[in-house]
């Protein structure tokens, strides 16, 4: 067991110093929308320059998704960038909701929990320093509340992620048929010549 975590060591350590190498942004913002969101606490991790594949770094600290590095290939078509950058703004605008979503759902968990503690007379924290905390059906009434009046939101956002994944789905489909036909040209003109 001891040589296993010894061998994980060595392994872990060039990730580690790849994901930490300063000056690698993730993907491109997108100008104030971005910012007038919640902070970003994407990582800027950046894969090995020779990387051939994409890339998923550590959890956001806000919307708690997986960044992906897409990889640019030299040789990348007009359809296959088509198809990366497709897949990046569907990353981006996935990010800014959840952190947006995460941000209103913690503000209003707060006050939530703020409101029933004053209502019971109860200081935010015990005399011994702790948080004062609610039970679980108290905190059953703010998520179902929560939920309740997010419902719209969530519906619109489910309804936008299915278009996006669609429209990506179809994209890939269109590049793997690109693709298969360059092969099947430049096996038929070996075969000629």
């Amino acid at each position: 067991m001891v040589a296993l975590r010894a061998g994980k060591k060595r392994l872990l350590l060039p990730l580690c110093r790849a994901f930490a190498r300063r000056g690698c942004q993730l993907a491109p913002e997108h100008g104030a929308e971005r910012r007038d969101a919640a902070p970003s606490g994407v990582s800027r991790f950046c894969p090995p320059r020779k990387s051939c594949c994409d890339w998923i770094g550590p959890p956001d600290k806000y919307s708690n998704l997986r960044p992906v590095h897409f990889h640019i290939p030299e040789n990348e078509s007009p359809l296959e960038q088509k198809l990366r950058k497709l897949r990046q703004e569907t990353q981006e605008w996935n990010q800014e909701f959840w952190a947006n979503q995460n941000l209103t759902f913690s503000k209003e968990k707060e006050a939530f929990i703020h409101s029933r503690l004053k209502t019971k007379g109860l200081a935010l924290r015990t005399e011994s320093g702790q948080k004062t905390t609610l039970n679980a059906e108290e905190m059953a009434d703010f998520y179902k509340e929560f939920l309740s009046k997010n419902f719209q939101k969530h519906m619109y956002y489910n309804r936008d992620w299915y278009k996006r994944n669609f429209a990506i789905t179809f994209c890939m489909g269109k590049v793997a048929l690109e693709r298969m036909w360059n092969k099947l040209k430049r096996k038929h003109t070996k075969m000629s010549s």
